[in-house]
This record gives C-alpha cells, structure tokens and sequence, in this order.
C-alpha cells in the first residue's frame, strides 16, 4: 500500500501542472481584459499599456505561466486585479474558511437523515413506505435553490421574524446563562442556508444506501442471521449497516472535496460571503490570480481527499487490496 500512496503522490504534480497550465492558457486567450479592471475608471490607452506592463501581461504565455508558477511554489500566489492592495491569499482563505463551514455541517445532516431513510426504504421495500421515502426526496431535490430561497426568507425572516435575512456570522452563537456560564448554540444565521443546501442532498445518499442494503439483505450471511434466530433490530444494525455504508466511503470523499467549493446561488441571495460567490465574481471581472489559485486549491484538495477514501475503502473492506495485483 505505501508503494501505490507513493504513486498516488506522484502524480500529484503532474495534475496540478496540467490543470494551472490549462487554466492558465484559457483565461488569458478568453474573452475580456483584467487590466480594463485592475485600471478602475482610467481608460487612457498609454496608462493600461503601462499596467500591463507592470503585471507582465504582455509577455508570452509560457513566460507569464513560469513567472507565476515560480512564485506559487514559493507561496506568493499573487495579487488581486479587482482588489488591488491584497493578495490571493489574504481574500481566498477566509472566504474558503466560512464555506466549508457551512459545507462541512451541511454535510454531517445530509449523512445523518440521509442514511436512515434509505436504510428505512430498504427495510421497507415491496410496501408503500419504500416509494413515499424516495418520490419525496426526490421532490425536494427537484426544487430548484432560487425558488426555494425566497420563500424561506419571506416565511422565517419577514412573516414570523424568527431568522435574519441573510449574512453570516459563524456556526456558533453564544448565551450566557446567569452572565457566567456560556452556552454555544447555533447561529440564527446558519439555518435558511442549511435547509438550501441539505434538501437536495437527501436523496443521493438515502438512495445509494437503499440499493446497498438491498443487495446486502440477499447475501449468505444475512440469512444465516435470521436463521439463527437473531432478531430484526440485531439483523439491521449488525450486519446490514455496517456492509450499506461501504460504498459510502467513496461519495464522503467526493463530498469533502466539494464542501471548500461554495455555493454561488446560496451566497448570493444570502449574502454570505464565501468562496463560491467570491470566485463568480472573479470569472466575471477575469481576476486572473484568484482563478488559479482557487484552480490548484481545489484540484488538491480533490486528488487527497479521493486517495483518502480509497485508502479508507481498503482497510475498512479486508476483500479490497489497494495497490496489489494477482499473478
């Protein structure tokens, strides 16, 4: 196994060379002109010739590509054209912070609700429980996020005034019982934003779970629990679950990849200010060192968490052999 991680690593560079380059070329050969926007209100020609100088965008493309991969190496990821003064890290890493916050909890309720259900449709399968479970997740996932929004704001924040409007404050709010003893709750802010993210996210998980379990429920081992007398709660819990959530292992990968992504839509209308509204607002003004580095980041954060979850996959199923071949 230490030999294919090895590989894995390996290869790791080589990604990230292919995907920065790529984003690379694109962004400079695509529609549009940073320097337009680094320039704010100034459009005199010989003023914009001089910052394009200045930011080296009048070089060749292999020669701006090497240029910025020799500082990235070095941890200076560059400058920001639409916030001149700062630089990429000082406006990704905070913005990336706050959406993988309310990623990473929105991740743990989509897991939490998401299993028992489809572990229930399973049990169930063949009655009417089965197919109200999944048609109604499956309902929900259907809703598009700019429909559901609007609604929830005018119902909790306008009509009943129990949620703010929008903004974000962290997941935890603090209340002080007697001004000494402080107890953390959860953010008045967190929840609108919670329901928008989760409610799609059901039905992958339950429906995955559902169709596990139901290939787990014919195997030799289930059966011989049930003939030995065990009872269905012991059966379920014991033997079923355990076996569902396998495959599981592979999409909690894929998902902690995704959480330091952002949501733009959710954002946006929210008012959150995280890395997916951020990153929509640097495409659109071509900020062209904050789409790289946000390129490489995720590229990263992609290829470790997914070699994690092989990994996890081999040592949780003893039947899977990461990295070895039969002769």
């Amino acid at each position: 196994m230490s030999a294919y991680i090895v590989r894995r690593l390996a290869w790791l560079p080589v990604i990230l060379f292919v995907v920065s380059f790529s984003t690379f070329t694109i962004a400079r050969f695509g529609p549009g002109d940073p320097v337009s926007v680094a320039a704010g209100q100034i459009r005199d020609p010989e003023v914009l010739e001089r910052i394009r100088v200045e930011r080296g965008l009048d070089r060749p493309i292999p020669v701006q590509y090497i240029k910025w991969l020799t500082n990235a190496v070095q941890g200076d990821l560059g400058e920001s054209y639409l916030q001149q003064g700062f630089s990429v890290s000082e406006l990704i890493f905070p913005r990336m912070w706050i959406s993988a916050q309310l990623g990473f909890v929105a991740l743990v309720i989509v897991f939490a609700i998401g299993i028992p259900l489809g572990l229930i449709a399973a049990r169930f399968s063949g009655t009417w429980i089965d197919p109200m479970i999944i048609g109604t997740l499956l309902f929900l996932q259907a809703i598009p996020v700019l429909v559901l929004i609007p609604p929830l704001i005018w119902l909790f924040a306008l009509q009943l005034n129990w949620l703010p409007v929008g903004g974000w404050d962290g997941i935890f709010d603090v209340w002080w019982i007697g001004g000494v003893i402080a107890v953390p709750i959860p953010d008045p802010h967190l929840y609108i934003p919670l329901i928008a993210f989760t409610l799609p996210g059901f039905v992958g998980v339950a429906r995955l779970v559902r169709v596990s379990a139901l290939e787990v429920n014919l195997s030799d081992y289930v059966r011989t629990a049930r003939a030995k007398g065990l009872s269905e709660a012991a059966v379920q819990f014991r033997h079923i679950l355990p076996n569902s959530l396998l495959p599981l292992i592979t999409v909690v990968g894929f998902a902690l990849a995704s959480i330091i992504e952002g949501a733009l839509f959710v954002e946006t209308l929210l008012g959150i200010n995280g890395i997916g509204r951020f990153l929509f607002e640097a495409v659109t003004s071509r900020d062209y060192d904050v789409i790289l580095a946000a390129t490489v980041i995720f590229s990263t954060v992609f290829v470790v968490t997914n070699l994690l979850a092989e990994l996890c996959y081999g040592l949780v199923d003893p039947r899977v052999r990461i990295g070895s071949t039969r002769r």
